[in-house]
């Protein structure tokens, strides 16, 4: 009964509150519309998952893996089918060229000339070999104009012996030169004269040496020389010379200082000089020692040194000593395409007789020697290839020369001798500095065919003289050689050199002060091709100064003309 009423109550309180409820919706105010909220979905990295692209399956089924047999079912195929054997493709090899130890060559030409060489080479052992060596050029002249003899030869002969051992090796040779020319350049005012007086305008020279060297493996001493000279002419004038040097490496706390050694000897005497007829006595007495220090670092390579001599004047009696800079270096910005490179340097250079007579064998026999203090020399430049086949070097350079020796016209003085009509040489010396720049290329165009081009240029100042004295402000010079084919080669060289000056004295009873002479610039080309008959014999034709220009070289010494000449070349074994 208790439970009955209970839930009678409980009854009746529901349908109350439903019955209230229900009164106040009627009399609510607010729409009863349905109302929308939208809000913008904003990912978060939580929301984000990674599809794996194996799924990773816990399945007993897929993790087990069958195996698999593969059978192959072979039967034998029957083939008439031979395979060719392989073969390594040939490279096609120049035969290696023969290379023989002596040859003999002799050409004639126009101006009657003569050219021939002899050089010879026997092997008597192993380590010793035993050789000579014999030229002559000469021609009987006939320069167009001239009134005096232009003929002139040069005849050599020298032998030599060389040993090789196993920590030494050694050669000595031997040798004797004579030169003849003429003093032909006679100028036309002083034709006359010299006619009158019947000059002899032939010079000769005689020079005898004798000389040796040695080397030596792993030691201190890396090698040694000497050389001994006697120079002589048909006026009575001689000349000794003698010359020792050594290259040592002296060791300084596991440092080696590279040091040369020289001794120079030089002793020489004219029967007169230009002006009077006394005895004209010359000579000096050199010891120099170059220490050098070698520092490589990478790309970069110097050489710290310096030059040190001393020097006996034997006829004045004068002891002087000389310390001049050594230093040079490298460094190779661009491996081998690009490197540059300079330095500074000095020298004391020894002059000498025959040096002169060599370079200018219109000298006359009255010369004053004395040595030229090279106070420095300085210079930059750059150098490299190009490219595989062709290299490059620019450079400049200044020079400071004290007692620089300049070749200068004689005074024209008509005296009893040959030589003294303006038609020789003699040595000035002045305080000089040398300005230059120079350029070259050389070009190796392919195996068969080379090229170079050389150009410089120059510009002095001196102290005393007014000029420079018979030095060219350009030189210029191209060389070719082409191997046409097998049989077939030809080359040509030409050369440029610019204006030089010298001094003239007009003599026309009353000596007149000298004035300033300007030589012409000139250009001398020459060519020449030959053809070998085989691999011994070969003939060849040369053209020489081709533009047919009588130059200049040296005042009042024209040069022949257009020369031609013929020859043949044969080469062998003993």
């Amino acid at each position: 009964m208790r439970k009955q009423i209970k839930y009678i109550f409980t009854g009746i309180f529901l349908l109350s509150i439903t019955f209230g409820f229900s009164q106040r919706t009627k009399n609510d105010t607010i729409n009863t519309g349905v109302i929308d909220v939208i809000k913008p979905y904003v990912p978060t990295i939580s929301d984000a998952f990674k599809v794996k692209e194996v799924p990773s399956l816990d399945d007993e089924t897929t993790e087990t893996k069958k195996d698999i047999q593969y059978n192959i079912f072979s039967f034998p195929v029957a083939s008439t089918f031979t395979p060719a054997k392989g073969k390594a493709a040939v490279v096609e090899k120049r035969a290696p060229t023969k290379l023989y130890d002596n040859y003999a060559t002799l050409g004639v030409g126009s101006y009657t000339t003569i050219l021939g060489e002899v050089y010879l080479n026997h092997a008597i052992s192993r380590n010793e070999s035993i050789g000579g060596y014999v030229s002559h050029h000469s021609s009987a002249g006939g320069i167009e104009g001239l009134e005096f003899d232009d003929n002139f030869s040069n005849s050599k002969i020298n032998l030599n012996y060389s040993s090789r051992l196993r920590d030494l090796a050694w050669n000595v040779e031997a040798g004797f030169q004579h030169q003849m020319y003429n003093w032909y350049g006679v100028p036309e005012s002083q034709i006359a004269q010299a006619q009158t007086n019947n000059i002899e305008v032939d010079h000769s020279f005689f020079d005898a040496h004798f000389g040796g060297d040695i080397t030596f493996e792993d030691t201190y001493i890396n090698s040694g020389s000497f050389f001994f000279r006697r120079f002589t002419d048909n006026k009575g004038s001689g000349e000794n010379r003698f010359i020792a040097k050594a290259k040592v490496d002296v060791p300084i706390n596991d440092v080696e200082i590279s040091t040369d050694f020289k001794i120079d000897y030089l002793g020489g005497a004219f029967d007169r000089n230009y002006e009077t007829t006394n005895e004209l006595n010359y000579g000096n007495f050199q010891i120099g020692l170059s220490p050098t220090y070698q520092l490589k670092q990478d790309d970069l390579t110097v050489n710290l040194g310096v030059s040190l001599y001393y020097l006996n004047d034997k006829e004045s009696g004068d002891n002087n000593f000389y310390v001049y800079p050594n230093i040079s270096a490298t460094y190779r910005l661009v491996n081998d395409v690009l490197i540059a490179y300079g330095g500074i340097k000095g020298d004391l250079i020894q002059n000498s007789y025959y040096g002169f007579a060599n370079e200018n064998p219109f000298v006359s026999p009255t010369l004053f020697i004395a040595p030229t203090d090279q106070l420095y020399n300085a210079y930059v430049g750059l150098k490299g290839k190009l490219s595989s086949n062709m290299s490059y070097n620019v450079s400049g350079s200044y020079i400071a020369d004290r007692n620089k020796a300049l070749f200068r016209n004689n005074e024209i003085t008509l005296t009893s001798e040959d030589y003294t009509y303006g038609n020789s040489f003699g040595m000035v010396y002045d305080d000089t500095e040398t300005f230059g720049v120079a350029g070259e290329i050389n070009m190796d165009v392919n195996r068969n065919f080379k090229l170079g081009i050389k150009a410089e240029y120059f510009s002095y100042s001196t102290d005393d003289e007014a000029e420079a004295w018979n030095l060219p402000d350009i030189k210029g010079s191209l060389f070719l050689d082409y191997q046409i084919d097998e049989n077939w080669f030809a080359g040509a060289n030409l050369y440029y050199i610019g204006e030089r000056k010298d001094q003239f004295y007009l003599n026309n009873g009353t000596i007149t002060s000298p004035f300033t002479v300007v030589l012409d610039s000139y250009f001398d080309a020459n060519a020449h091709v030959g053809y070998h008959v085989n691999e011994q014999f070969s003939v060849y034709a040369k053209a020489n100064n081709i533009a047919n220009n009588a130059y200049q070289k040296w005042q009042n010494f024209p040069v022949q003309s257009i020369q031609f000449l013929a020859g043949a070349t044969y080469k062998f074994d003993f």
